[in-house]
């Protein structure tokens, strides 16, 4: 060995160096097929994490995630479904802190004291429906809902102000609602603060901040949606209408003392 180095004119230390050099590089173009047979297997399913554990299984030896990783985006290949989603500002959204004023605590000993408030979306053959509504925590009366095909700015503040215009003291009235983009609006705010009425939001990624409602949205699907069927979405609209005044005038609540809600209002406020 020391005599062909001699006569190559190759120091030691080159070729030693150009040695390694070939053996880091024949692994990763035998790493590439390997790669690409595992993702065609699982149809895109899986990322780098996930192939890198295949191929930890299938070589019995360690593989580097990160290794893999840098190979994947060499050839172009990511996981097909969970993407990034890229949230687009909206003009007009305020990034004023708003606290959780409410903090799950849905009793209130009057009307009008605290609201909840929120949107749900309905699917009927590929067309949505969304229904804002505000259910007074009270009685668990729903005050105001609102519907449209397109869940724009609208339909959030019109829900409020056929909820305030039922009311002429707001004093002390907290609103709650999730972190959604309408209830973050200036214009949305500002109704609010018109009245004198103290805005409350969930933490973010909470849902059971705002239970109250969510639970109302489940029962008008179950009690209605599911099994009513609708096979439109005219249909549908006029379903939702008919249910929640079923649900207010109608609707009895063991915690209501058997009452609906709008008869326990009316008792007890008489």
């Amino acid at each position: 060995m020391v005599d062909l180095l001699q006569v190559a004119g190759l120091a030691r230390s080159t070729f030693y160096y150009q040695c390694h050099a070939a053996q880091r590089a024949n692994p990763q173009s035998a790493m590439e097929p390997r790669i690409r047979a595992v993702y065609d297997e699982h149809r895109g399913r899986y990322g780098y994490r996930r192939i890198t554990a295949a191929l930890c299984n299938s070589l019995a030896e360690p593989v580097n995630h990160k290794y893999v990783q840098r190979l994947m985006h060499k050839m172009g290949l990511r996981a097909v479904i969970r993407a990034k989603k890229r949230s687009r500002p909206v003009p007009g959204i305020s990034d004023a802190h708003v606290p959780n004023v409410l903090e799950r605590d849905f009793c209130a000993a009057a009307p009008n004291q605290k609201w909840a408030t929120d949107v749900t979306e309905f699917n009927v053959n590929g067309n949505k429906l969304y229904l804002s509504a505000c259910m007074d925590l009270y009685n668990g009366e729903i005050v105001a809902h609102q519907m449209a095909r397109r869940p724009v700015f609208d339909l959030v503040a019109s829900t409020l102000q056929v909820a305030l215009s039922r009311t002429e003291c707001t004093t002390g009235l907290i609103v709650h609602s999730d972190q959604g983009w309408h209830y973050k609006m200036q214009p949305y705010r500002a109704m609010l603060a018109q009245r004198g009425v103290k805005q409350s939001m969930s933490r973010k990624g909470n849902c059971f901040d705002n239970a109250v409602i969510e639970s109302f949205f489940g029962t008008l699907k179950a009690e209605y949606f599911h099994l009513a069927a609708p096979k439109s979405i005219d249909e549908l609209e006029a379903g939702v209408h008919d249910y929640v005044h079923y649900y207010n005038h109608e609707r009895i609540k063991l915690k209501l003392k058997g009452l609906s809600p709008v008869e326990y209002r009316l008792r007890n406020t008489a």
